[in-house]
């Protein structure tokens, strides 16, 4: 099996090894959204550690879905030149780039938007402020268009692939949640059915893609809360994703949050990641509190993982994949 500094090929994305920035908000974009210098500094710096691919933080694709001030934003044309001059700094350090594509849905705060959130049905996620208006059909169409608009701009800021947000309690996931999808029309009910608009927004996207474009998917792989999303329901799921267009499926948990608040231990969700590669044939990210190079290394040469992301590892020691290697006596290459 290969270990954690072979190269992989995902759809003729090319990485020089399987550690992956995980996306972490930095709230560091100006009020509209746009790239800053200071996310130039934060993402070579992880770039230049050695790093095969970074995950942008998450990116609302319409000013309705923008979770908190400062987030980074593509909800229009005139923030791809930005977009482009991170892109290409992440590049000139030997890293490929991914951006994760969201819409805070209910998660979202009127204080934020100036207007009631939306949201699959009327239920408030955990941890949201307040009830969100239920979306109505043609509205559900119209966010599938913005999130493969979003993809195009993506596109011609130079990213080598796309992720879009369907974990932690973002539009896309509350829409697959049994907890946040209580909707009596073609949208809601049974699996398939919560599935009718993630597997929309992933045609939609995938439409704007050219051929040798990955496409990720965060999948939220268990809920965490009585009457959520359950890693059963997840393991049915994911091959549906797969179908639907889906290359890699980054796995997650938490209907609230990426669960980091609960749990310490190294790679507390790869367990749900590995009970989706079980079902899938395309590659699947394993994450939570991945911090020794020793278990990452272990987990993709066992099958469990076929990439691993690192997040806060990554946050207070940039370069860890240089001293991963010095460790593993791998080359970086």
């Amino acid at each position: 099996m290969p270990g954690l500094f072979d190269a992989i090929d995902i759809r003729g994305l090319k990485l020089k090894n399987r550690i992956v920035m995980a996306p972490m908000a930095t709230s560091m974009a100006t009020p509209e959204g746009e790239v800053t210098d200071r996310h130039i500094k934060h993402y070579t710096a992880r770039a230049k550690g050695g790093v095969g691919l970074v995950i942008l933080e998450h990116t609302y694709i319409l000013k309705s879905g923008q979770l908190s001030p400062n987030q980074l934003a593509l909800y229009s044309d005139r923030l791809v030149p930005g977009l482009r001059r991170l892109v290409q700094a992440i590049h000139d350090e030997g890293a490929k780039v991914c951006i994760q594509l969201t819409h805070a849905g209910a998660k979202a705060s009127s204080a934020v938007i100036r207007e009631q959130p939306v949201g699959p049905s009327t239920v408030t996620v955990p941890g949201g402020k307040e009830a969100p208006r239920q979306l109505a059909p043609a509205e559900i169409a119209a966010v599938a268009v913005a999130f493969a608009e979003a993809a195009r701009r993506a596109m011609e800021a130079g990213c080598d692939a796309v992720e879009l947000h369907g974990a932690h309690g973002f539009l896309i996931g509350q829409f697959l949640s049994p907890y946040t999808n209580k909707r009596q029309d073609a949208y809601g009910g049974g699996l398939q059915a919560r599935l009718k608009f993630p597997a929309e927004v992933v045609h939609q996207v995938r439409a704007k893609l050219p051929a040798n474009i990955a496409l990720f998917y965060r999948f939220g792989a268990d809920d965490m809360v009585e009457g959520g999303l359950t890693p059963e329901d997840a393991r049915m799921a994911a091959p549906l994703l797969e179908q639907a267009g889906v290359d890699v499926l980054d796995v997650s948990g938490g209907l609230g949050g990426g669960g980091s608040d609960r749990y310490t231990e190294q790679g507390y969700f790869v367990p749900l990641a590995s009970g989706i590669k079980e079902t899938v044939k395309i590659p699947v990210i394993g994450v939570g509190n991945i911090t020794e190079a020793e278990y990452a290394d272990w987990i993709v040469r066992e099958g469990k993982v076929d990439l691993v992301a690192v997040g806060r590892k990554l946050l207070s020691d940039p370069g860890f994949p240089r001293e991963a290697a010095r460790k593993l006596g791998a080359d970086m290459g």
